[in-house]
């Protein structure tokens, strides 16, 4: 499955809320990206059927190793990209918004040569 940026920001939500969290269910996601309730009911059957999510009885939501790896890389690369624009002198709410339509557009060559620049500066 070809994963667009708006599946990539609904497996980032579930792994952001779970490590707020603990555990996470359809509305916590619907709360976490402002979307509707349909929105994200056709996004976690999608999910489920690709073998991204699985939800137990209760609807509690967990990510499987496809969509864990996904939402983590997605992540990674929006924490990165806020804590290097904030170290640019960008407040942190207009980094972190920056860094949501960034990551997703962002070449892995250009991001792990941003990653190497900053653990070579931001070490001790």
């Amino acid at each position: 499955m070809n994963i667009h940026e708006s599946a990539e920001d609904y497996l980032e939500a579930i792994l952001i809320l779970r490590e707020r969290q603990g555990t996470v269910r359809s509305i916590d996601v619907v709360h976490q990206l402002a979307l509707t309730k349909p929105s994200v009911s056709v996004a976690m059957k999608r999910f489920r059927e690709n073998g991204y999510i699985q939800m137990d009885a209760d609807g509690f939501i967990t990510l499987l190793p496809p969509g864990e790896e996904i939402a983590q890389r997605i992540y990674d690369r929006h924490k990165l990209l806020t804590r290097l624009l904030m170290g640019l002198g960008v407040s942190e709410a207009t980094a972190a918004a920056d860094a949501c339509k960034i990551e997703h557009d962002l070449s892995d060559e250009t991001f792990e040569k941003l990653k190497a620049h900053a653990q070579e500066h931001w070490q001790g």
